[in-house]
This record gives C-alpha cells, structure tokens and sequence, in this order.
C-alpha cells in the first residue's frame, strides 16, 4: 500500500506542476524554484516532515523534496547567519557531487 500511497502523492505533485506549466503558462524554470520555495516554507512550518512520513518517497522524490532537504540543512548547521550558509552549501554540494558521479557513470543516448 506504502507504493499506491507513494504514486498517488508524487504524482499529484506533479500533476500541480504540469497545471502551473500549462494552464498558467509558467516555464518549467518557475515552476522548479516555485517548487523548492514551497518545499522550504511547508518544512519551515512543520507540515512536511508529515507529509513524508506519510507519502514517502512521493513526498522526497519530487523538487519539495528538495526544498525540504535545502531547509533540514540549513537547520542542523544553524549557528547564525555563518550556520545557515554552511547547511546550504552542504546539501547542494551533495546535490551537485551526485549530479556529477552519475554524469560521468552513466551515459546519455543520442
């Protein structure tokens, strides 16, 4: 049940993205960082850590999830304003390290 529940929840994320994309006419660039921006404002007060343990990874894999990872981040470094960019710059080095291993593993067709 836990991967209906996980398909249900990610894909209605997606499915609010895609209605931002094309009914509201929203490059996919807006949408992303709308996305990350609401994943960080749901963390900051409290409902997605909720969410996730309900949704799983329909609530981790999607871009909120990103959000929420960028702000659980900033809160385990925060020791003032030298804490919240040291948690920032943490979890997007990680981001990028990975981006990068995974570029250079796996090639692109065509």
């Amino acid at each position: 049940m836990e991967y209906v529940i996980a398909f249900i929840s990610g894909g209605l994320i997606c499915l609010v993205g895609q209605i931002f994309i094309d009914i509201f006419k929203q490059t996919p660039v807006h949408v992303t960082s709308l996305f990350v921006v609401i994943g960080v404002i749901l963390e900051g007060l409290g409902v997605y850590e909720h969410f996730i343990h309900w949704a799983g990874a329909g609530a981790t894999v999607p871009i909120t999830g990103f959000g929420y990872s960028l702000f659980y981040g900033v809160i385990q470094e925060a020791n003032g304003v030298s804490g919240i960019g040291i948690g920032a710059f943490d979890w997007l080095l990680q981001t990028i390290l990975f981006a990068f291993m995974t570029a250079v593993i796996f090639k692109p067709k065509g």
